[in-house]
């Protein structure tokens, strides 16, 4: 592949699950550079002695995903070599991705799950992962299909997800109709795509204004309406996942919140096991307070008011005004019932 062929694209489920079969295929694991070099997703972009530094940042990145998602990643230090990261290896037991020995499952149960395991296969999976497990098999891997079928994870994408990943594959700029918070009706947005990520659940679209080269961020929840390609973006370079990722972290610290949340409430167990949730100590108050962080004022607004008068929004005063509004217009919708 040339240098001015831009490397095609893997979506990010695809890349995880060849990560977890190239992990499981081994015995005695893969070193990163093994790893970066021939695993679908990562070998599309990688280069023979050259820098590859956004590909290891991501290959952490993934690391911490697959752990997150129930993954026994194991690392092994080299021989005489311990604390050296640079000769680490990589595995997955195949002991201990597996259901313990005392779960059983009736008939029905069973065929419940091999139905889930068949929408996420078929939903999820690539071509080339399937041909993946084929080829693991043919060199003696126990792979049973689906290899992360014990726990079938479909991911509810939404309703622009496929034509913004078609367009990043195809290098397209497109086209939509987005519903900002407090607007009736929906402006158009011409935008190069640059990358689609998922922060706290939820998928963004980092683009970039043709005309001004400005970089914004699209929650695509609040794209209306169908995706339009059109024609071929400028080449762009960049580990733009990564920046748009540390852009919503960025985004997410300093959007700081404060409520008071009855004692033993249900909202006192929600929110105070939100990430980054911490408690503030206040022996005047009659009931707990926390401190919680937000990258969109207008879905936590959305999240609080379901609590009803389990929460009190303390600050800030535009997130209060919000929970107000989200509120009374409930009462409001109830009393003309």
């Amino acid at each position: 592949m040339s240098a001015s062929t831009p490397a095609p694209r893997v979506a990010v489920e695809e890349r995880l699950f060849s990560l977890v079969l190239a992990l499981l295929a081994t015995e005695g694991g893969l070193s990163k550079s093994e790893i970066l070099s021939t695993v679908q997703g990562y070998r599309q972009r990688y280069v023979a002695g050259g820098d590859n530094a956004n590909l290891e940042r991501q290959f952490e990145r993934d690391k911490d995903d697959i752990r997150e998602l129930g993954v026994p990643l194991e690392t092994i230090e080299a021989p005489g070599d311990a604390g050296n990261n640079q000769t680490l290896r990589y595995r997955i037991r195949k002991g201990a991705y597996e259901l313990p020995t005392d779960v059983r499952f009736t008939a029905e149960e069973t065929s419940m799950l091999n139905l889930a395991a068949m929408v996420w296969r078929e939903g999820a999976l690539s071509g080339e992962s399937r041909r993946a497990l084929l080829k693991l098999r043919g060199i003696g891997a126990d792979t049973p299909q689906p290899v992360l079928g014990y726990q079938p994870r479909v991911r509810s994408r939404d309703a622009a997800f496929a034509a913004l990943d078609a367009a990043l594959e195809k290098h397209l700029m497109v086209r939509f109709q987005y519903l900002k918070p407090g607007q009736t009706a929906a402006s158009d947005r011409n935008v190069i795509p640059l990358a689609l990520v998922q922060y706290q659940g939820r998928w963004h679209l980092s683009a970039e204004e043709p005309d001004t080269g400005r970089r914004k961020m699209f929650l695509l929840r609040r794209i209306v309406g169908p995706v339009a390609t059109g024609r071929a973006a400028p080449p762009r370079d960049g580990d733009f996942a990564a920046e748009a990722l540390a852009s919503l972290a960025e985004v997410w610290q300093d959007g700081v919140a404060e409520v008071e949340v009855v004692a033993g409430s249900d909202a006192e167990r929600r929110l105070g096991h939100r990430p980054g949730a911490e408690r503030v100590l206040d022996d005047a108050a009659a009931d707990p307070r926390l401190r919680l962080h937000y990258v969109d004022l207008a879905i936590l607004a959305d999240e609080l008011a379901a609590f009803g008068p389990e929460v009190l929004v303390l600050a800030p005063p535009e997130l209060r005004s919000a929970v107000r509004q989200r509120l009374t217009a409930i009462g409001d919708a109830h009393a003309e019932a």
